[in-house]
């Protein structure tokens, strides 16, 4: 018998919050739930999750600070976020905290458990591959264990940086086109889902920067291009 996958659902509306948690549970999944952002982080230190569902506006920490924190303790876990916010501004500021999807309320049940599986699916996909190791400049890239690394040391890069960067690498000194790139990583090419994209393109420029023969290019109207002296897989 499969393993139940193990949720960490957090949300202050106390009765969405109990039905959110009824229905993943009914469809499967261990979930737990906390009324606010401190109860999740300890939590989250306490116990091991597949993948976290925060909401946005919760007392004693939000969201956004949670995911933070959360991030500096795994950098990997999958983050979802739940809010009654549709300003850009907000949605963006959660795509650079490393949100992996972003959910604005009222929104389905089944809309949500959708985005959990295919977040899911995306993430066993990618431990199931065998490790591909590039050498990119002075650089080398460890997709299976996210690591980009010089003779100097070590960066342990976030899930959608690595995913990203090896989307780069496999098409080193080529076109990555663009709505490919969202489709494959984020799922859908919406507006958001976009930006979000430009946000982790700048982070791969900066982890870069040490290589001045490396560039990330900007190709207009169709997507990014890895320019590097050697790109092996």
């Amino acid at each position: 018998m499969e393993e139940k996958l193990h949720l960490l659902l957090c949300e202050d509306d106390e009765n969405l919050g109990m039905l959110l948690r009824e229905y993943l549970q009914a469809k499967g999944y261990s979930a737990e739930l906390c009324p606010d952002g401190e109860a999740g982080y300890k939590a989250f230190m306490k116990n091991k999750y597949d993948l976290c569902v925060f909401d946005v506006m919760m007392p004693k920490k939000d969201g956004f600070t949670l995911a933070q924190e959360v991030r500096a303790a795994n950098a990997e876990v999958p983050i979802i976020f739940l809010t009654a916010k549709t300003l850009k501004e907000d949605i963006l500021e959660g795509f650079k905290i490393g949100a992996d999807d972003y959910i604005t309320k009222p929104f389905s049940m089944e809309e949500l458990t959708f985005r959990i599986e295919a977040i899911l699916r995306r993430v066993r996909g990618k431990k199931s591959k065998e490790s591909s190791v590039y050498k990119i400049g002075r650089f080398t890239f460890d997709t299976q264990k996210q690591i980009l690394a010089t003779p100097e040391k070590q960066t342990k890069l976030t899930t959608k940086e690595s995913e990203l960067l090896g989307l780069l690498c496999a098409h080193a000194n080529e076109i990555l086109q663009r709505d490919f790139a969202l489709k494959t990583i984020w799922i859908d090419d919406n507006y958001f889902n976009a930006r979000s994209m430009d946000v982790y393109i700048t982070k791969l420029r900066k982890h870069l920067k040490e290589d001045p023969s490396i560039e990330i290019i900007n190709i207009h109207g169709k997507g990014y291009k890895l320019i590097t002296p050697e790109a092996e897989g």
